[in-house]
This record gives C-alpha cells, sequence and structure tokens, in this order.
C-alpha cells in the first residue's frame, strides 16, 4: 500500500501562487509514476499534470500549460505541483495519485492510478 499526503492548499487571490507538495509512503517511490488531479462539485476528476517516475517525462492539461509545473524529489518521497498565475476557474480539490510502473511512463487516466490521497482545496478568488 502506498500513503499519500497532500499539503499546501489554500485560498489565494487571482494572479498569485500556490505549491502543493504530496509525501508518499509505503513503496519505493522512485517506481511511482505520479499524477495530480483535480475536482469541482458537480463535474468528473480531471487530470492536471502527471509525471514518470525518473522525472524525465511530463504532461499537462491545456488548462494548465505554461503556468504549473509538476516536480518530484526522489530523495524525499515527494511530488510538487507549482501552481502560478492562479484564476478563479483554477479552484478545486486536487488530489495526488500514484501508480506502480514498471517503465517510465506518464498516466494520464484514473483507472491507471492505484493510490490517491485524500485532497486538497485550492480557491482562487477573483
Amino acid at each position: 500500500q502506498v500513503q499519500l499526503v497532500e499539503s499546501g492548499g489554500g485560498s489565494v487571490q487571482a494572479g498569485g501562487s500556490l505549491k502543493l507538495s504530496c509525501a508518499a509512503s509505503g513503496r519505493t517511490f522512485s517506481r511511482l509514476a505520479m499524477g495530480w488531479f483535480r475536482q469541482v462539485p458537480g463535474k468528473e476528476r480531471e487530470l492536471v499534470a502527471a509525471i514518470s517516475w525518473s522525472g524525465g517525462s511530463s504532461i499537462y492539461a491545456d488548462s494548465v500549460k505554461g503556468r504549473f509545473t509538476i516536480s518530484r524529489d526522489n530523495a524525499k518521497n515527494t511530488v510538487y505541483l507549482q501552481m502560478n498565475s492562479l484564476k478563479p476557474e483554477d479552484t478545486a480539490v486536487y488530489y495526488c495519485a500514484a501508480a506502480d510502473s514498471l517503465w517510465a511512463v506518464v498516466l494520464t487516466t484514473e483507472p491507471q492510478y492505484d493510490y490517491w490521497g485524500q485532497g486538497t482545496q485550492v480557491t482562487v478568488s477573483s
């Protein structure tokens, strides 16, 4: 089992920045593909960004490209999501997800992920 604990959420004005962290335990972190998803009430959870276990590959939703950056520190068992130029439409609960992966690939869909964090609220006011 993998335990994921997110932190760094909060409230910020439009144009501001937040950095989310997700600490993992229970598995060899350097063999976990990681992703950040978000969900607003009444809508499906959507992929925000994902990164391979090597950190060499990443992918972003079109809506966050150029504003968000996913990264990981395998020595600290932590994945990050740096969010800049935040917009009110970025308001959501953000979830960290992890998947056992034999290959250094980026995983982009919910069913591909095995483990989920509890979520952290991000609220962006205009």
